[in-house]
């Protein structure tokens, strides 16, 4: 049942891998146009909003991504029906950015109040943050704080991930001791039991910040709190009228 593919599971696995071919293949530049960045950043554009869900990476991003929702998608469409799924998918997008961006609000705003006691207008940053229009002599002119803030602002947000947390999260909702087997996993895990441990791998992560981690995990736990609140409110509307 759960691999059976639907109607538009199957369109979404098709955008993403054909804006995927176009953007890595044969217009690079497209990416930059497509991925969305911080709200106040000379490098935002109003639409990015959901095209950054449709846009990835690299081949590895792109097809854990799909495969995930692949896997539990197609039950959530048949379940939701085409119109709510949507809806939900969408929703869980631009629930992933909003939280992903709200984090990046207090990292930015600390950057900017420590160039303001170093004598630094954060606001020549902000201007200059143009991934459109890198100015090199400008970015090579700053302090440490000041190439961080200006590399958080043009710094771009790709990924279909904040959706697909959302997609694996209310499946754990609806189905919570489905047995799920995982890659390097020998045991089936079920969805209830993964489901926390996802969760709180992000959280560590996402405030770990490593070296070298450029996943926006912020964006998968928006996806996933947007996910659980969406299907937990469709839940509780179904019980209230098969009572009636």
């Amino acid at each position: 049942m759960f691999r059976e593919i639907t109607p538009l599971v199957k369109a979404i696995i098709i955008i993403n891998a054909v804006l995927f071919i176009l953007t890595y293949y044969i217009y690079p530049n497209l990416l930059y146009y497509l991925a969305a960045y911080y709200p106040m950043s000379e490098s935002f554009k109003s639409w990015q909003i959901i095209t950054h869900m449709f846009t990835h990476g690299g081949w590895m991003h792109l097809l854990f991504n799909m495969f995930t929702l692949f896997s539990f998608g197609p039950v959530l469409e048949k379940i939701l029906g085409q119109r709510k799924f949507i809806i939900f998918y969408l929703v869980c997008g631009l629930g992933s950015f909003v939280i992903y961006n709200l984090w990046n609000y207090f990292q930015i705003m600390q950057l900017a109040r420590e160039l303001t006691a170093t004598n630094v207008n954060p606001a020549a940053v902000f201007a200059n943050a143009d991934i459109f229009n890198i100015n090199n002599a400008f970015y090579n002119s700053l302090n440490p704080d000041g190439k961080q803030l200006f590399q958080l602002l043009v710094t771009p947000m790709v990924g279909a991930s904040g959706a697909i947390f959302g997609v694996i999260t209310a499946f754990a909702i609806l189905f919570p001791n489905a047995e799920l087997m995982l890659m390097f996993i020998p045991v089936p895990i079920k969805a209830k039991v993964l489901l926390p441990i996802v969760i709180a791998g992000s959280l560590y992560l996402g405030f770990s910040q490593f070296e070298g981690d450029n996943i926006a995990h912020f964006a998968h736990l928006g996806g996933a709190l947007i996910g659980f609140l969406w299907i937990r409110n469709w839940k509780s509307n179904q019980n209230r009228f098969d009572r009636f």
